[in-house]
């Protein structure tokens, strides 16, 4: 998914044309090779690391060539139903963790729950292996991760006699935060409407956004631990300046942070650099932190964006996919990758390869504890019109959040079933 934005899975246009999507090149070669047709997603793999990869591929495998076509996230969802519609698609696909059931319902995907052992599927990522999964089967091959961790102000930890490390339960960080706020320092900036890291905080409670029983979807806002985790959200909200009405875009909370005065975010690692680039001065004053738990021993639990590759049921070359995928998801190009892009890699036991990139390694921690939206295609509706947004900034303006949580959770039914 589009993991700068965290705008999850977006609406797809069923009606797509096939003239929404550049077909790929002809595979035959006419000296006994076969080209695998590869869609990546912009900004998912460096020149270097896509050069790099398929020389090395290429020279392993030399029955194959690799045609690596980097695709632009604006109308992606369109441009991949399209090509999963025609007799032409490409035989891998970058998609969005939280798309793959979409793209699975159509039925223009290939199964690959026979190649999970051989794709080391044993301790894959949750959050990205659970969405790639739809109605028992696995469609989506976990990809890379990326998730919110806490970029905090060194300076002003220090100033306030705070050791970040010392920060891993919730309560801590109240404790912390409260601290900070004061001297005209806000303490964290947190937008009213910031409704990713709510998820967390329902998620570390036993909550969720929506259940399914039978086959049908509900809304879960309204139960116990849902409000548990909007309580929780209220109260570090209330420790700062934040709009109640708006989310992290509007105004740009990295404007906000390098503005001076904030002591703490919640952001991707790649927030930092935004800071610094408004604020030069903040260089070398900015770390991570991973978003606490309840407890000392879990970190919180977090939205794990990134991608899966999937691989069309119109690919002419299934088995030359999953070769490429095999080696794209194993331990060597996973941890090139990490390293390149800073990113988390796709199975736990390879946290340790972004060991020396300190925002990625707070990633890790929380991609260990990590989660998707409600694995299924009706969430897209959901997100389009977002009632949990207009739901949070009811709460922290004053009104009763059972009710509150009531009818969200009958606006997030509606969509669902509306949207499947």
């Amino acid at each position: 998914m589009k993991y700068r934005l965290l705008a999850g899975g977006s609406a797809l246009v069923l009606a797509a044309t096939l003239s929404a999507c550049s077909a790929p090149s002809d595979s035959a070669n006419g000296d006994g090779r076969t080209t695998v047709d590869v869609w990546l997603m912009r900004d998912s793999v460096s020149a270097a690391f896509q050069k790099e990869f398929t020389a090395d591929f290429e020279r392993r495998h030399p029955e194959i060539d690799v045609k690596i076509q980097i695709q632009e996230w604006d109308g992606i969802g369109q441009k991949i139903t399209a090509a999963l519609a025609s007799n032409d698609a490409p035989d891998v696909i970058e998609a969005g963790n939280t798309q793959v059931a979409q793209y699975a319902e159509s039925g223009g995907l290939l199964d690959l729950t026979d190649r999970k052992d051989e794709l080391n599927g044993t301790d894959w990522l949750s959050g990205l292996a659970e969405p790639g999964a739809y109605e028992g089967k696995q469609y989506g091959i976990p990809y890379y991760a990326a998730n919110r961790v806490v970029i905090y102000r060194t300076d002003l930890f220090e100033k306030a006699g705070i050791d970040a490390k010392d920060i891993t339960t919730r309560e801590q960080w109240i404790d912390a935060t409260t601290r900070l706020n004061q001297g005209g320092t806000q303490g964290i900036y947190l937008p009213g409407q910031m409704w990713y890291a709510l998820a967390g905080f329902i998620w570390d409670e036993g909550g969720d956004l929506a259940t399914e029983s039978g086959g049908t979807w509900s809304g879960a806002l309204d139960t116990p631990e849902a409000l548990r985790g909007m309580a929780f959200y209220k109260k570090l909200q209330a420790l700062g300046n934040g709009p109640k009405d708006s989310d992290e875009d509007d105004p740009p909370q990295a404007d906000v942070m390098a503005a001076g005065k904030t002591a703490q975010v919640i952001s991707t690692p790649g927030g930092a650099n935004v800071i610094m680039e408004k604020n030069p001065e903040l260089k070398g004053k900015l770390a991570f932190f991973p978003i606490p738990g309840k407890t000392a021993d879990t970190p919180g639990a977090v939205f794990t964006g990134g991608s899966d590759l999937v691989v069309p049921a119109a690919s002419a070359h299934p088995e030359e996919a999953v070769t490429l995928i095999k080696e794209l998801t194993g331990d060597t190009w996973q941890k090139k990758l990490a390293v390149a892009m800073s990113y988390v890699p796709n199975r736990t036991s390879l946290a340790s390869a972004v060991a020396d990139d300190p925002g990625a390694a707070a990633m890790a921690v929380g991609a260990a504890n990590g989660r998707a939206t409600p694995n299924t295609p009706g969430w897209a509706a959901v997100e389009a019109e977002n009632p949990i947004k207009d739901y949070m900034t009811a709460v922290l303006t004053g009104r009763d959040p059972a009710k509150e949580a009531a009818k969200a959770s009958q606006d997030i039914t509606r969509a669902m079933n509306a949207g499947s």
